[in-house]
């Protein structure tokens, strides 16, 4: 089993640049399939996820070819309904993205259910609820979910009954073949939903609200291909910010998408960082010995993450890592997902003092001398924060199940080799 071996306990520091959003090159691979024209997608983070999308792609008839280390071509001309693999098709939540294009683009698909991170209870209602407001039929069975649009796609107004990020997706891809207007109302309005509407009007579509919780289309009868640039990943960012924090180094993370960074710079404020905004970049100083900023009154203060622009979600297990390493308390609170924290015992086992209140608190007191441990990676972001945790430690820590971390972030053991880790990969877990 793959696994990461760290000695921790060394300042990082360095200059560090972002790869693309994850989150948004997943629906922009997918809104491929709307064109039957050469569509590139630039600032494309290499990572199992997005190759295992371009595979599910190719399964359907694309061509998809890396054109440069960061680049994809996709040309999606003869595409049409076939069966994907199940296991495939389950190593990704992404996979449910194609259910929009496909429906909208070709009348129809057999999609297998969908896979990703074990962090909770994952509804797709909201996505079939959207599709089927647009005219599909959706059916339920224990090995698939078959969507057909015989007559094609008509515009319509829908209330989504979460303001959730890859419902949003679906919808706003499938309406952008839809004949008519399409409102999406109290609709996710993520960095990476917004860079996907960017795209689909790049491609030929007319949408208004970008960036809000309502959304305006109007349909195409087709749209071309072109040339799309995924944004900076936010989340990637944050992590680099708690990765300075824990460890006390110096670092400038550069071309940080500044404008997507309100909610995540208050909340690591809150816990006493410095963290400086230089034109384009960010600059996290050195040395730090960060104190929890305590509400008015004394009260003990919370970071609770929440539907965009309130704190990522995703940005919470980093949070809780860089929390054991700020004097004072403080509550954090992951709303979203009831099983998110429960890394939060891996922690305690590295010297962590904190509480897990249940399933979506858990109560921090730093700052906690950390030791080396052997550890796993439950998922993306609680693995990321591990080995957060395992480079400020002292001493050694073997992290396991490391493709967990590299599904959400591109080469990161060569990345923060160049920051100074002592950071190797081995294929084994006999590896010394």
């Amino acid at each position: 089993m793959p696994k990461f071996i760290v000695h921790g306990g060394k300042p990082l520091n360095g200059v560090v640049r972002p790869t693309g959003n994850k989150n948004a090159a997943l629906p922009m691979i997918a809104a491929t399939l709307l064109t039957d024209e050469d569509v590139f997608l630039e600032n494309v983070p290499r990572i199992r996820d997005v190759v295992t999308l371009l595979q599910l792609l190719e399964v359907l008839g694309a061509e998809t070819e890396w054109t440069g280390p960061n680049e994809v071509r996709v040309r999606a001309a003869n595409v049409g309904e076939k069966q994907l693999d199940a296991g495939q098709a389950a190593r990704i939540r992404a996979s449910i993205l194609l259910a929009g294009p496909m429906v909208a683009r070709t009348g129809g698909m057999q999609l297998p259910p969908p896979g990703g991170d074990v962090i909770g209870r994952r509804r797709v209602d909201t996505h079939f609820l959207a599709l089927r407001k647009l005219g599909a039929e959706v059916v339920e069975d224990p090995n698939f979910f078959g969507l057909r649009a015989e007559g094609g796609l008509r515009g319509a107004d829908m209330f989504l009954d979460e303001p959730s990020v890859t419902g949003t997706e679906n919808a706003a891809m499938a309406a952008a073949l839809a004949k008519g207007q399409t409102r999406i109302r109290n609709a996710a309005a993520e960095p990476h939903v917004q860079d996907l509407c960017h795209m689909l009007v790049g491609m030929g579509a007319k949408i208004d609200g970008i960036g809000t919780g309502t959304l305006l289309i109007e349909g195409r009868e087709r749209l071309g291909g072109g040339r799309f640039r995924i944004t900076s990943d936010h989340i990637e960012i944050g992590s680099f910010i708690g990765l300075a924090a824990v460890t006390r180094g110096e670092i400038t993370i550069q071309d940080a998408a500044i404008e997507h960074l309100d909610s995540t710079l208050i909340g690591f404020r809150r816990l006493g960082l410095d963290i400086q905004v230089r034109g384009e970049d960010l600059f996290i100083p050195g040395n730090q010995q960060p104190e929890v900023q305590m509400d008015m009154g004394g009260h003990i203060p919370t970071l609770g993450d929440g539907p965009w622009p309130q704190f990522p979600a995703d940005l919470t297990s980093i949070a809780l890592t860089t929390a054991t390493q700020c004097k004072g308390t403080i509550l954090i609170h992951e709303k979203m997902f009831e099983s998110r924290m429960f890394f939060a015992d891996k922690l305690v086992s590295m010297g962590a003092s904190l509480v897990l209140c249940d399933p979506h608190r858990v109560l921090v007191i730093g700052p906690a001398r950390l030791r080396g441990a052997p550890v796993e990676s439950p998922d993306i972001r609680a693995g990321m924060a591990l080995l957060i945790a395992a480079l400020g430690a002292e001493g050694r820590s073997d992290i396991y199940n490391t493709g967990q971390i590299e599904r959400g972030y591109e080469r990161i053991d060569e990345r923060l080799r160049a920051l100074g880790a002592e950071i190797e990969k081995t294929d084994s877990r006999d590896g010394n």
